[in-house]
């Protein structure tokens, strides 16, 4: 059996996203062992990562408003959890602008 530790390091992935030193939109994802992958539109990270890059895929386009970015964050996160039995429960969805960070809950299904 696995001790605490190891558990919990095994479901550690990160997504780091902020400005550069320009001012430019820095986006990037790291694994356990610290290798990252950059992008410059978006990123995802958790079990469902192959769901969600697909949803994203699909449903993102450049120079989006607040409200439509925060709704296909929200439709592509739920239909790509709705679809691992790993994941669920909802989420956090984070709109990043140059005004702030709007921050809302979504609630997803719960079996």
């Amino acid at each position: 059996m696995k001790g605490k530790d190891e558990w919990i390091h095994g479901h550690i992935l990160e997504v780091i996203s902020g400005l550069d030193e320009q001012g430019k939109l820095f986006l990037s994802t790291m694994d356990l062992i610290g290798a990252q992958a950059g992008a410059k539109d978006f990123v995802v990270a958790g079990t469902c990562d192959g769901n969600l890059y697909g949803m994203c895929e699909t449903l993102y386009k450049p120079d989006m408003e607040e409200e439509e970015l925060f709704e296909t964050i929200a439709q592509a996160l739920l239909a790509s959890v709705d679809r691992d039995a790993l994941s669920g429960w909802g989420g956090v969805v984070h709109v990043i602008t140059e005004k702030g960070i709007v921050s809302r809950e979504l609630k997803g299904r719960q079996d």
